[in-house]
Formats: structure tokens, sequence, C-alpha cells
């Protein structure tokens, strides 16, 4: 499943805007007009076991290319406000959670490291009081190596973490200024050696292409400086230029920014040091350590996709707390307020901070199991896809997608027949815009998501 075979002809053609189907329906077709008794109802129903994300939003630095959700700030009180509310948000969801077992946790944000030891503690205290845990579950943060110290790296094994995942974009200094975000790489790299001492089980890398000033042979050294790290896994993420979305971004010099044919250099040089170290092509822009378990569960068939991209569970069963934060439980999707006021004043007001909802019906629920089997193993097999799901005629249900399949079967991206849909290598670059053939809610040509690669 490592597999990729690069076209530059085909990459120009079929470059276009796409969801990334970390869920179906997308998050955009959310609704602010929702029932909150259908998400207790779905929490309620829900299977044993949930995954559960925090998003904790607070950075003490501004990174000019980041389109996340946060909040910049030196002031370390601010955090323990967000927690008592936090505490409030978990003490209203945890009635009807309070007969499952968490069997992964997530912090992400912002920057979780922001937080210190204390505070983490307390973050983790309030966890354990208000959820159970599974046995030996997945506990992961996502740190910023400029506020991780040693001490907080052990803390954080202390508490239970058993994955990291460094955010290192690139190892180029020039690049590094113009993005605001300065880190030495012998501090990653030390921060790497020390997490496999302490026993962490899997060790994340992300890098990001298309960024300012970057150039081929910069930014093979850095894949270089990556692979001699040896982590578990590594995500090579595309940069999106969104000055209008993202204010930091108009602090990014537009003349800075790689020309189309020399960000898909970078990507193809990306895919193809990464395949020759012995890392598995997972999909998109993931790549993991043949050992590892999102490569063994894509190798058994078990692989999933949600909010937090590839998972080896949760794909219908993640609970989002905190600012902005979005889950999925058992067919029900919802967000929650995006802006820190506005989160705090629901919560003041007795509120579930929820702002947009959606119950998916039994054809989005078909839709999305087709989509999440091609986008996590690049095939379906489509005489057990009719079983499963009681069709008679696959290709008669979903006629609307065979003139939008037409041109990516004729440049030999995608073979199908009566009984499978298979990627081909050529093909797993686009595996979003084949999945896009099937979505029902997708106006075809829109630019409101990201390119494909």
């Amino acid at each position: 499943m490592s597999t990729v075979t690069w076209d530059k002809e085909l990459i120009e053609k079929y470059n276009i805007n796409g969801p990334r189907y970390t869920s179906y329906p997308t998050a955009l077709m959310l609704s602010e007009q929702f029932s909150e008794s259908r998400i207790e109802t779905a929490l309620k129903n829900a299977n044993d076991g949930l995954c559960l994300y925090l998003h904790l939003p607070f950075c003490h630095k501004l990174c000019y290319y980041c389109g996340c959700n946060k909040v910049i700030t030196r002031h370390q009180h601010k955090a323990d406000k967000y927690l008592d509310y936090l505490a409030r948000e978990m003490a209203m969801y945890q009635p009807m959670v309070k007969d499952k077992k968490i069997r992964q946790i997530h912090l992400g944000g912002g920057t979780p490291t922001f937080l210190t030891e204390q505070q983490l503690t307390r973050l983790m205290e309030l966890v354990h009081q208000h959820f159970t845990f599974a046995d030996n579950p997945e506990v992961s943060i996502e740190i910023d190596p400029r506020s991780c110290s040693d001490e907080k790296l052990r803390h954080l094994r202390e508490l239970g973490f058993n994955r990291v995942s460094y955010g290192v974009q690139d190892f180029d200094k020039k690049v590094q200024i113009a993005i605001n975000r300065v880190q030495d790489i012998e501090l990653i790299a030390h921060q790497l050696k020390l997490s496999k001492e302490l026993g962490f089980e899997s060790i994340n890398l992300d890098l990001i292409y298309g960024l300012p000033y970057q150039r081929p042979e910069t930014f093979k050294k850095s894949i270089e400086q990556v692979i001699e790290m040896d982590p578990d896994r590594i995500s090579v993420f595309s940069y999106a230029h969104l000055p209008q979305r993202f204010a930091g971004q108009k602090k990014i010099p537009e003349e800075s920014i790689p020309q189309p044919s020399v960000k898909l250099s970078l990507l193809e040089q990306a895919i193809t040091q990464l395949n020759d170290a012995g890392y598995q092509f997972i999909g998109m822009d993931h790549f993991a350590k043949k050992d590892d378990g999102l490569a063994i569960a894509q190798r058994e068939g078990r692989l999933q996709r949600n909010f937090q991209g590839y998972t080896t569970d949760g794909q219908d069963a993640l609970l989002g707390l905190g600012v902005s934060s979005i889950s999925q439980v058992n067919g029900v999707l919802w967000q929650h307020e995006k802006e820190l006021p506005a989160y705090y004043k629901m919560i003041d007001n007795g509120q579930k901070p929820i702002i947009k909802s959606m119950a998916l019906n039994d054809e989005d629920k078909l839709r999305a199991a087709l989509i999440s089997q091609v986008i996590c193993h690049f095939e379906l097999d489509i005489e057990a896809f009719k079983a499963q799901w009681d069709l008679d005629d696959f290709w008669a249900h979903f006629a609307e997608a065979i003139p939008l399949l037409k041109p990516f079967i004729e440049d030999g991206l995608v073979d199908v027949s009566d009984k499978k849909l298979r990627v081909t290598d050529l093909g797993r670059l686009w595996v979003r815009s084949i999945c896009a053939c099937f979505d029902e809610y997708l106006d075809h040509g829109q630019n409101r998501y990201s390119k494909v690669v």
C-alpha cells in the first residue's frame, strides 16, 4: 500500500479543490438549526468505546502560516480560566457518557504544550474525574518543541501520554524566519531521542510543503534530517496561502510563495524520499513505518478516518470538547462555538457550547461508508458493499458518479468494474477527487476547499 506513481501532466490537470473527507458530509454542511436532544440520544446510544478530543487554543507566538483556531497570548493564567470552563463542559457531557469508556484521547490546538506542568496535571485530573478510560488507551498530544522542556516531556509520560506529535514544518532557517517559527534542529532531535528513551509508543513529525522560500534542495535536506530522526509517522501537509481568510498569512510576502510547479516538485521529492526510506504511504499526506499501527490497520483493512485524520479507531465515536471542536457520534455531527468569549458565555448560561449540527440519514451513512473505504484503502469490493448495504444495483444507485468518474477512468487513475473499484498507483494522489464523485452535497468546481496536492 505504499506505492505512488507520479505524472506531472495529470497533476496539473486534476489538481483541483476538494474536501479532505475527515467526515461525510463535511463540516461545511452542518446547520445552525439542530436538536440538542438528538445529540444526547446519539451519545447515550453510542457503542461502549469513545475517542476524546480536547482543543487547547493558546499559543505564545503566532506562526504566520497557521489556519487553526487559536488565541495568541503570553498570559499563562488564561489557560487556568479555560480549564475552569472545560471542567464545566465536561460535567455537562458526563451524564450521557458515564457508561462509556475512552479508548483514545488527543490534545490538539493551538499549542497544548502552552500549558504548564501544573495545568496539564489539572487537565488530566479533570478528564479522569469525568470519564472512564479503557485499558491501555492511546493518549496523544501535539507538541511545539519550543514550549516543551525535558521536564515537561517527562511529566507528560508520567501523566499517561504514550503518543506525541511534533510540529517541525521545515528546518531551513530562511523558511522558519518567514513563517515566524524559528526552532533548532538540535532541540527537536534531542526531544525525539528523549521521547524514545521515555517509552512513547508512537512519535510523529509534521512537515509542510509550499511554505515561503522553500526550494527542492533545501526541503530535500529537511526530509533527510527527519528520516535520520527516525519517527514512526511523518505527515507532509500542503500549505494553503489564503491571506483573505487568515490574517497572519498577510505577513508572508506573496513573491516568496513557491510557484505551483515548484510546490509539486517539493511533494514529489517528499514522497520519493519517504518511500525509499521504507515509510508506507497511508494516503494524501500521511506516511508511517510498516510496523506502525496505522500501516498495520491499513494492510488489515481496519484503517478509519475522523476529524483528527487517519486513525485506527473512532470514525463514528469521537467526542470533541473545548472551543471550536467537532464531534461525530452515532451518525450525528456537531461543532462548538469558535470564539472564546462566546464559548464562555454559552457555558455561563448553562448551555453546551454547540452552534451547528447535522444528523446523517441512511443515504448519508451509505455514502460515508463508501468514501471512508476508498480514502483509507484505495479500493471498494462492490459485491461485499452491496450485500452490506442491501443494494440491488450499485451503479444504478450511484448513477450520477459515472460521468464524474469517466475522466479518471480514461486517464488510468481508477479501475472500475461491476465487482470492484480500485484507485491505481497513478491515482492515489487524487483519492479525494475520486471520492468527491460520490458526494451528494458537493458543488463540483467550488473553491471552499484546499487544493488536492
